[in-house]
C-alpha cells in the first residue's frame, strides 16, 4: 500500500544553504543548525522548514505580474464554523493532521481559510509533489505553443543525451504516466534508493544533473507495460520543457500562468547542481496561490477565456490513463478518482483536490510527521468527503 501514495520529497543534499529570517510564529530556529537531509528533521524543524524552504535551499523565482486574480469571499460553510455541529471535527482534523494551511474555494469564492503552525498569508509553503501536476500543465502549454509536437514524440528528440540509454524508446506520454519501464526505487526510508542517491551522485561533466543520473538506469519492462512512481522522471519532464522552449522552467511558468493568471505572490522553485529546476518537487507558493492554481485547472486552464493547453489536454491529463487500485488511477501527473475528482498530491500531507461537479477546490498544506501514512491519508479522504456532503446539503 505504501506505493499508493509514493509522493516525492526532494532530498536536496547538495544545494546551497542560505541564511533565513526568524520563523513566522514558530519557535525561533537557527536555520544553520538544520540538516540538509529533510528525513532527519524533527517535527519542530519540519514545520519551520516547510514554510522556509526557499530560505534553506537554492531556488529560482517564478515572477508574478502586476494584476492579481482576486478571490472573493463566499458564504462560510456554517456547520464547520465556530459553534457549528462539525466545528470539533474541523479542529481535530487540523490538529491531528498537522495542518498549516487549509483553503476551500467553491464557485471561485473562498468559503474557508485557516492558517496554523506559524504559517500565514504572507509566507510560502513547499509543494512537494504537487509540483508534478504543474509540470504536466507546462508540457501541455509547450504543445499548444508548438515547442513540442506531440506526447507521442520520443524523449530523445528533445534530450539527445538520453540516446543509448533505457529511455531510447520512451515517449513523453510514458514519462507523463510513469510507465517508461525504467527501474527506479522511490523508498524514502532507504538511503540507497534512487530518490536518495539521485541528489548526491556525481554529475557527469557537461550533462544535466537529472539526465546524468537517469541515463544510467536499466530497463525492467517494455515502455507502457508497468507503472512505477518515479520523481526522477518528472525531473526529466522539466528538463524536456526547458530544452524545448529554450527557457528555464520558472520563466516558462511565469510567462504561461503566474503572470497572466494573476498569482498573488512570486513562487520559488528548487534548483540543483546544474541549475535546472527539480520539476517533480518543491515549488513554494502562498496558500491562496495553491488555490488559484486549482481554480485555474478547474476552469479549463484558461486565461481571458483562452486555454493555454490543447483542447483535449485536461480530458487526458486529469482522467485515468493507468488504473492502479480500486477507485484510484493516474493521469498525466495527476491522481484520479473514480468519482470524477482528481488531485495533485505531495508527501507529508500536501493536496489540491479538484471536484468539477461541485465547482470545488480544496487545498491542504500539512507537516505530517511521516512522509507517507495511510491512516492519515484516509483521514484526509474522509474530511474531503465531509466537506462535499455538507456542500451537497446546501443545494
Amino acid at each position: 500500500m505504501r506505493k499508493q501514495f509514493a509522493l516525492s520529497f526532494t532530498i536536496v543534499l547538495s544545494t546551497t544553504l542560505i541564511s533565513a529570517n526568524t520563523s513566522l510564529g514558530q519557535d525561533i530556529i537557527n536555520p544553520d543548525s538544520i540538516s540538509r537531509n529533510p528525513y532527519s528533521w524533527n517535527q519542530k524543524e519540519r514545520e519551520y522548514a516547510f514554510s522556509h524552504f526557499d530560505k534553506l535551499f537554492k531556488t529560482r523565482d517564478v515572477a508574478r505580474g502586476n494584476k492579481i486574480h482576486k478571490l472573493k469571499t463566499g458564504k462560510p460553510i456554517s456547520i464547520f464554523s465556530k459553534g457549528g455541529q462539525k466545528e470539533k471535527e474541523l479542529e481535530t482534523f487540523i490538529t491531528e493532521q498537522k495542518v498549516a494551511g487549509l483553503l476551500i474555494i467553491q464557485n471561485g469564492k473562498i468559503r474557508m481559510e485557516r492558517y496554523e503552525l506559524g504559517f500565514n498569508k504572507a509566507s510560502r509553503w513547499t509543494s512537494q509533489s504537487i509540483a508534478k501536476s504543474v509540470t504536466s500543465t507546462l508540457i501541455g502549454a509547450a504543445i499548444k505553443d508548438g515547442y513540442i509536437k506531440s506526447v507521442d514524440d520520443l524523449v530523445t528528440n528533445y534530450i539527445p543525451d538520453l540516446k543509448g540509454s533505457a529511455y531510447e524508446k520512451v515517449t513523453i506520454r510514458h514519462l507523463l504516466t510513469m510507465t517508461t519501464g525504467v527501474r527506479w526505487n522511490e523508498n524514502y526510508s532507504d538511503s540507497n534508493s534512487d530518490i536518495a542517491r539521485f541528489y548526491t551522485q556525481k554529475v557527469e561533466p557537461g550533462i544535466d544533473e537529472t539526465v546524468s543520473y537517469m541515463r544510467q538506469l536499466p530497463s525492467e519492462a517494455e515502455p507502457g507495460k508497468k507503472w512505477v512512481y518515479k520523481t526522477g522522471e518528472t525531473h526529466l519532464l522539466g528538463v524536456l520543457v526547458s530544452k524545448a522552449t529554450g527557457q528555464t522552467l520558472s520563466e516558462y511558468l511565469s510567462k504561461k500562468i503566474w503572470t497572466p493568471y494573476g498569482m498573488e505572490g512570486k513562487a520559488t522553485w528548487n534548483i540543483g547542481r546544474t541549475n535546472q529546476e527539480f520539476a517533480g518537487c518543491c515549488l513554494q507558493m502562498k496558500l491562496r496561490d495553491f488555490g488559484r492554481f486549482g481554480q485555474f485547472i478547474l476552469d479549463g486552464a484558461t486565461i481571458k477565456s483562452k486555454s493555454i493547453v490543447p483542447d483535449d489536454w485536461l480530458q487526458s491529463a486529469t482522467h485515468t490513463q493507468i488504473a492502479l487500485w480500486p477507485g484510484w488511477g493516474y493521469g498525466y501527473q495527476w491522481w484520479t478518482l473514480s468519482d470524477g475528482t482528481f488531485r495533485a498530491l505531495g508527501i507529508h500531507g500536501q493536496m489540491i483536490h479538484i471536484d468539477p461537479s461541485r465547482h470545488l477546490v480544496i487545498v491542504v498544506n500539512s507537516a505530517w510527521p511521516e512522509a507517507e501514512n495511510m491512516k492519515r491519508q484516509m483521514t484526509a479522504d474522509r474530511f474531503v468527503k465531509s466537506i462535499s456532503t455538507e456542500i451537497d446539503k446546501e443545494k
